[in-house]
């Protein structure tokens, strides 16, 4: 089974290197791009079942090097699971961005450029779930930044172009504290192998240790979108085209989710920070729900839900325990499928109506009945109404956080429950606007009534674009998504309880001595 490990990245790049290659056939980039992420799905399925009935991990030293030398892949439950559900997400977003590109050709996302970007970018995502060491996430991050930054300019529009500038600045900065504190770690300890750094931690002062500590949580954080340091990811995500902000909404934030994770749960264990993480998580929660009910415009908020959410897991991570790091994984998974499908249910509202504006888009029941339930399904599930997997992430991890009996998790609790509520208003609110109201000439002034009517001062709606078709693979591509969103709830019993065995694994350190065992 080693020898698939590093396939998960090798694939990837080898796709990406033969996507260029014949740059000037579309067909044969297509190709390749789907069976590279349907082989490494398969891969990806075969090492969690392997993990998962065997209950050991799969530690591979690439180049021969022993452990902790060289580059270390490490996949445990937590990677093959995350490295499942990313593959999915990503062959769906593909087959969308397929649909988008037979109907469009090259103005909104150029073929040639898309596809190998796009699995350079699902490389750096898997090459970053399976580092054993920090310097290779570190690499990994890379990786998502320079295809990432490709992919959020494409098409070459002014707006495009100003956020990726933002989006650039912000990623630059964040690995130049990630890059800081992996030097600093290796000055004071000699290794980055994250099993080692967890034995020798303990060798520096405390307040040594709080500081680096520090340093990588806040560059985790700003690439997880935690607040305060969410401010770039709502201009961001939503001027890029409609299969790159699926992809972005639904991955690289858990990219650096995860990442606090593995460092809190492995590397900082006797590093008590959980107070701070605590607020931190509230204040992502409310002021992200709150600017989400302050848009008007059904891209923006999406982005701002997805900040506010990105608070339950910092939440589930603070609370430290083993129930409630299972929740938090469980969540995790709702949530990169869940995002994911709404941005692309959106995409589909876009392209009919020729605006994501909710003061713009009316009538949309009758016309496009399928958008419709495409959109409502995963709405009322990021809402968290039973019996949805959202309910069940949610109130596992406010059960988990109940048992600690610490007034300040009960504020939290009540900050995730107002957080849901405001999550549901401003889904319900634009899907009534958009899809209930009658559909008639709806001129300026009537624009901005509504807005006063139903918003209040929120920011100027979206210009009005030009209609386009709908290919039936966009349309297949959503309502594929859609029922995984599904599937994770009538399944939610299996997978909740792989869930848990990782939360338990957490909590329980792996030696150098076990890490050298699991090699293959």
């Amino acid at each position: 089974m080693s020898a698939l490990v590093p396939l998960l990245v090798a694939l990837p790049l080898m796709g990406a290197a033969v996507a260029l290659i014949f740059g000037r056939r579309p067909k044969v980039q297509v190709g390749v791009s789907i069976v590279t992420l349907t082989l490494v799905c398969a891969i990806a399925g075969v090492l969690l079942y392997t993990v998962d009935t065997t209950g050991d991990s799969i530690a591979v030293s690439v180049g021969g090097w022993p452990i902790p030398f060289g580059i270390v892949l490490y996949v445990d439950r937590l990677a093959a699971l995350l490295v499942v559900v990313s593959s999915i997400v990503l062959l769906a977003v593909l087959l969308f961005s397929v649909g988008q590109g037979a109907a469009d050709g090259d103005d909104d996302t150029p073929v040639t450029i898309f596809h190998p970007s796009y699995l350079i970018l699902s490389a750096g995502i898997f090459n970053a779930f399976i580092a054993g060491d920090l310097f290779n996430l570190y690499v990994g991050f890379e990786i998502l930044l320079v295809a990432s930054y490709v992919l959020i300019t494409l098409g070459s529009t002014e707006s495009r172009i100003r956020t990726g500038a933002v989006y650039i600045v912000v990623s630059l900065v964040s690995s130049i504290l990630f890059l800081s504190a992996i030097a600093a770690i290796y000055g004071a300890l000699g290794t980055v192998n994250m099993v080692q750094l967890a034995e020798r931690m303990t060798e520096l002062s405390p307040e040594v240790q709080l500081v680096l500590h520090l340093m990588l949580l806040l560059a985790f954080a700003i690439k997880a979108a935690v607040f305060p340091l969410s401010f770039w990811l709502p201009d961001s995500y939503p001027t890029a085209p409609a299969p790159v902000t699926a992809v972005f909404a639904g991955l690289l934030t858990k990219v650096g989710v995860y990442a606090m994770i593995r460092t809190e749960t492995e590397i900082f264990r006797d590093s008590d920070l959980n107070v701070l993480l605590l607020v931190v998580a509230l204040a992502t929660m409310v002021v992200g729900v709150l600017g989400a009910v302050a848009q008007a415009e059904l891209k923006r908020i999406l982005s701002f839900t997805l900040v506010s959410h990105i608070g339950y897991m910092v939440f589930g991570l603070a609370v430290a325990t083993a129930a409630s790091l299972g929740a938090t994984i469980y969540y995790m998974v709702h949530h990169i499928v869940v995002q994911t499908t709404l941005f692309l249910a959106v995409g589909l509202l876009e392209r009919r109506a020729g605006s994501t504006s909710i003061l713009k888009v009316k009538g949309l029941m009758r016309a496009a009945p399928v958008i419709a339930v495409l959109y409502f399904i995963p709405a009322i599930n990021l809402g968290g109404l039973p019996p949805f997997s959202g309910f069940i992430g949610k109130f596992a991890l406010f059960d988990a956080a109940a048992r600690e009996g610490d007034p300040l998790m009960y504020v939290l609790i009540v900050g995730g429950i107002v957080t849901s509520l405001l999550t549901l208003y401003a889904l319900m609110r634009a899907w009534n606007l958009s899809f209930w109201r009658e559909d008639e000439e709806h001129g300026e002034e009537a624009e901005v009534a509504d807005r006063n009517a139903y918003l209040g001062a929120a920011p100027a709606a979206s210009t009005q674009t030009e209609r386009r078709v709908i290919p039936r693979i966009m349309t297949a591509a959503t309502a594929g998504m859609v029922a995984v969103t599904i599937a994770l709830t009538v399944f939610a019993g299996p997978l909740y309880r792989l869930c848990d065995s990782i939360g338990e694994a957490l909590m329980q350190p792996t030696s150098l001595s076990e890490l050298e065992g699991d090699r293959q």
